[in-house]
Formats: structure tokens, sequence, C-alpha cells
């Protein structure tokens, strides 16, 4: 009888803090029937046994943030079948974004002692910004069931069932009530991907955009502009529920000929 060959996934790391590697470790019981359905061929977080690719299945976390990063991301994308980026970092730049909006060379001379030596990029941007990525697994960290959803579909070639709508879906399945209009609490849920299932709102705080923007219908990023007046915050707390894990996506909701210096202007 001939021997089928598993597909191979891999799974990376750019800059980030691994919690979405993490979430696929956290997996326990399916990591264990996922295993036995491929074979995980390069995950340094969770071994140091590597088989070369191609890869059938490539999850990415982390986003740009150095010249090195821009050659191994390419040369990722030329090896993997399917790319897919996986939480805040890679699908938004996460919140080593705020450098976008300041001097990373004066952030730099404060942090290290010799910072000639340190090389890096401007901005920090998302993996989509650099090469074709298949789908993007939003959430900081992302949710496990989702990325199960997603491997899955994948591996067997379908398209995965993540939905697109906002984090008051999931509030209303919930039965939570509103936060934002019983009690005057300032949320994000309605801009919000929906992914964590409420859980903020669930324990009556506001929700602060951690799985980033929820397009609308039509695939447009939602109007952040809308929503901030009824928030009922001030300049600078407006500024820091934005400067979050998903500060650079949000901050794409700002009108046309407004300052992108400040994500809240």
């Amino acid at each position: 009888m001939k021997n089928v060959e598993k597909p191979k996934l891999a799974v990376w790391k750019f800059a980030s803090c691994d919690g979405c590697q993490l979430t696929l470790l956290n997996c326990e019981d399916e990591l264990l029937e996922l295993a036995g359905e491929v074979e995980i061929a390069h995950f340094l977080e969770a071994s140091s046994g590597v088989t070369g690719g191609p890869y059938d299945v490539s999850l990415v976390e982390g986003s740009i943030t150095t010249p090195e990063d821009l050659d191994r991301i390419r040369k990722v994308r030329e090896i993997s079948r399917t790319l897919v980026t996986i939480g805040a970092c890679a699908t938004a730049g996460g919140v080593q974004a705020l450098r976008n909006f300041a001097d990373v060379r004066e952030f730099a001379s404060v942090v290290y002692a010799r910072p000639e030596y340190i090389a890096t990029l401007d901005r920090s941007t998302p993996i989509a910004a650099h090469v074709k990525v298949d789908f993007e697994l939003q959430g900081c960290p992302i949710d496990r069931r989702q990325l199960l959803e997603v491997l899955t579909a994948f591996l067997i070639g379908r398209k995965p069932d993540i939905p697109g709508h906002s984090v008051c879906f999931e509030c209303k399945r919930r039965g939570n009530v509103c936060v934002m209009v019983a009690k005057g609490t300032p949320c994000l849920g309605p801009v919000t991907h929906a992914g964590c299932g409420a859980i903020c709102p669930a324990y009556g705080r506001g929700c602060y955009g951690c799985f980033g923007p929820s397009p609308n219908w039509s695939g447009v990023r939602p109007n952040m502009r809308g929503l901030l007046p009824w928030l009922e915050m001030t300049e600078d707390e407006t500024h820091r529920v934005l400067s979050t894990f998903n500060v650079a996506a949000f901050n794409e909701g700002a009108e046309d000929g407004e300052s992108e210096d400040d994500p809240s202007a």
C-alpha cells in the first residue's frame, strides 16, 4: 500500500511576544489530533527538530521591524503554498507599531546604550504589506477555536468560516447588557472584529479592541470617526484606548485629510 505524505505545517515567528504560538500549543488534545493529520515540520516554539520545505501551510506570527525580517518573510512566502498570518502583530503591526507615530531613532537612543548597533526599520508593518497573504486571523492573542477552524479549512481545501461581524453580535448572543448604552462605559465593540466571545463586556467593562477593526459588509474598515464622539472620552483617554495592540489598523479608520501623526487626532 502506497504511503501518503502528510501535509507539512510550519510556524514562523517575527517581532512578537509568542502569545499566538502559545495559543496553538494550548490546544492540547486538538493539537495531538492535528499532529496525527499533518507533519509539523517547522515550529521552533515546540521543537528544535526542523524538516525543510516547501510547506503546505505556514502560520506567521509577528510584524516586520528589521531589514532581516523583510528578507526572511519573502523566503517564507516562496516556500509556502498557503500563508496565514496570526495575531495583531502579523495582521496590523502590533503594539510595536507605536513607533510609526514617532521617531524610532529617538526611542533607540533612550533604550539602548549603543544605539548605533541597532538595525531597525522606521515602521512596524503587517506581513501583508510585503508579501501575498492567503488569510489573516486577528486577535491578541488569537482564539484557539478560530485557529483550529482555519487550519482545518486549508488542510481540506475549503474557505475558513470566520465571521467578519463586530463584538456587538457576540454581546447579543451572550445576552450581555450593552455597557455603553446602559452604563456609559466607553466600548470599541461596535468597530472591533468578533472572536473573543465578548469577554470584557460580559464582565462589565468596555471592549478595548484586541481583535482589531471589523470590516463592514462591503469590506471597508469601520468608521472610527463616527464612534469616537459617542465614547465621551478626553483627548488623552481617546489616545490611550486606540494606542494598543492594533494601533496602526485603528488609525486607518481616520478620515481622509486628518493628521496621521497621532492615532487619535
